[in-house]
């Protein structure tokens, strides 16, 4: 889902203890809103979690939050992005989408300057670059279930498993035609020269190059790498350790199922995202982000939250995609001001 689109409001009604907020569902959220400035079947702009606005008069009173969307306690009401009536739109760009019979999901991203937060790579992790992440394979990305509630009827009595949202930064490994690669989220990593690097590092750990050389098959391993240092380490690691999530292969262009993924971990004795549950889908949404909540083992800390996939790879139509989500934990959010 993109930063800021046209969203339907689906209902509205009072924040309870105030006389002056309304709180509005959009897609799968609930957004603390100003008393009657919406009712339901109005169309708005929806600037969703982890935006960045730009500095304008209109967004002045996020200047308090760097200008990131984030996870706000309105009265006692979670409040998870922010509704704008169109009119935040210039003319033209109104009058572009009261012709557009499609406008509900219309991305106005570019046209009000929002774009995706990205979390910074601490300067002494970020290495030598060699190049852009390859092409051939997708970047790490998980869509928050509140923006596709109809995944659930999709899922519902489908196998699914749900593993444990780790608390890291998104590592890959690429062995393509002969060719190994170490990436970050965006970047394609130097292996020469780049020693104290440590996704180079977490790659030799775990001794990759040579493995999947000898496996021999195009293939990319996707993990979240925690530890000291990394996101403030809620899981308490006292090392750096990588959790694989996603095995692609390459030339078949498909996601490995969940079987897969166990068996790449073994053969490669890499770690797996701890698998929590696996069972017939028959839960809500509201149901799924209760089960997101919860700590982390060993600790107090609350977790990230879960992703939950179907236990043989299928495609959504709802998503336009690949069938995977999050449901992140609100107390999580809440605490750490995401």
């Amino acid at each position: 889902m993109r930063e800021a689109t046209i969203q339907k409001i689906i209902d509205v009604k009072p924040v309870e203890n105030s006389d002056f907020l309304d709180v509005v569902k959009v897609l799968g959220w609930e957004v603390v809103s100003v008393r009657n400035q919406f009712k339901a079947g109005d169309y708005c702009v929806y600037i969703a979690l982890d935006s960045i606005v730009p500095q304008k008069p209109e967004f002045e009173f996020l200047r308090k939050d760097n200008f990131r969307i984030r996870t706000k306690k309105l009265r006692g009401q979670l409040s998870q992005g922010i509704v704008f009536p169109l009119d935040i739109l210039n003319t033209d760009a109104i009058r572009i989408l009261q012709n557009d019979m499609n406008k509900e999901g219309c991305d106005v991203s570019e046209a009000l300057g929002v774009i995706h937060y990205e979390k910074p790579i601490p300067v002494e992790m970020k290495g030598l670059i060699r190049g852009n992440f390859p092409p051939y394979v997708p970047k790490t990305d998980e869509n928050r279930i509140q923006n596709y509630p109809g995944v659930v009827d999709e899922l519902k009595g489908i196998k699914v498993y749900s593993t444990c949202k780790m608390d890291g930064t998104s590592w890959t490994c690429v062995y393509h035609n002969g060719n190994f690669q170490v990436c970050t989220r965006n970047m394609s990593l130097k292996l020469e020269g780049n020693d104290d690097n440590i996704y180079v590092r977490m790659a030799k750990k775990y001794d990759l190059q040579n493995k999947l050389e000898k496996y021999g098959k195009n293939i990319a391993i996707q993990a979240e790498l925690c530890g000291p240092g990394i996101q403030k380490n809620h899981i308490e690691l006292k090392e750096h350790q990588l959790y694989v999530f996603n095995v692609y292969f390459i030339d078949e262009r498909r996601y490995g199922n969940v079987k897969d993924i166990i068996e790449i971990c073994v053969d490669f004795e890499i770690p797996m995202v701890p698998v929590l549950n696996i069972w017939e889908l028959k839960e809500g949404m509201v149901e799924l982000l209760e089960m997101a909540e919860g700590y982390y083992e060993g600790t107090k800390n609350f977790r990230e939250g879960i992703v939950i996939r179907p236990v043989e790879e299928m495609y959504s139509n709802v998503m336009k995609g690949r069938m995977s989500f999050k449901c992140l934990n609100n107390k999580y959010l809440i605490k750490h001001n995401e």
